[in-house]
C-alpha cells in the first residue's frame, strides 16, 4: 500500500524550488506539467503556509482555472518566466475542482492538499 509523503508540505515552496525569489512576481509564468505546459499563472501568493498558484489553462481544459498548492511548483525559472510543476497534465486536470469561494475554507484546503500529496503522487 502507497502512503502520502510525511514530509509533504503542499502550502510553502519547497526550498530547492528557487522561489521566493527576491522582488519576483510569479503572475504572468508560464506553468509547465511534467509532460507539457497547462496555462499561465494569474494569481501567486507567498504567504508562508497558506502559499499557491492559480493558474489560468486557456484552450487546454476549456479556460478552467485552477488552484495548486505551492508544494507541487519544483522549480521556478525567472529567466524563462516558467514554473515547472513535479506532477503531471492528468494529475492536475483530474484534480477537485477550483472554486474561488472556498480557496480559504481550511476543508477545501485540507482536501486539495491531500489530493496532490496522497498515495501514488510519492
Amino acid at each position: 500500500m502507497t502512503t502520502a509523503n510525511p514530509n509533504w508540505d503542499p502550502w510553502n515552496y519547497a526550498p530547492a524550488s528557487g522561489y521566493p525569489a527576491e522582488g519576483v512576481d510569479l503572475v504572468g509564468f508560464h506553468v509547465e506539467a511534467t509532460d507539457g505546459g497547462i496555462g499561465k499563472i494569474d494569481e501567486a501568493t507567498h504567504d508562508v503556509g497558506a502559499s499557491y498558484v492559480v493558474v489560468d489553462t486557456g484552450p487546454w481544459i476549456f479556460g478552467t482555472r485552477v488552484m495548486l498548492p505551492a508544494g507541487v511548483i519544483g522549480q521556478v525559472d525567472v529567466a524563462n518566466e516558467k514554473v515547472h510543476l513535479n506532477r503531471t497534465k492528468d494529475q492536475i486536470k483530474n484534480a477537485p475542482p477550483y472554486d474561488t469561494g472556498m480557496r480559504d475554507d481550511p476543508n477545501y484546503r485540507d482536501g486539495l492538499g491531500g489530493y496532490y500529496g496522497g498515495p501514488g503522487f510519492f
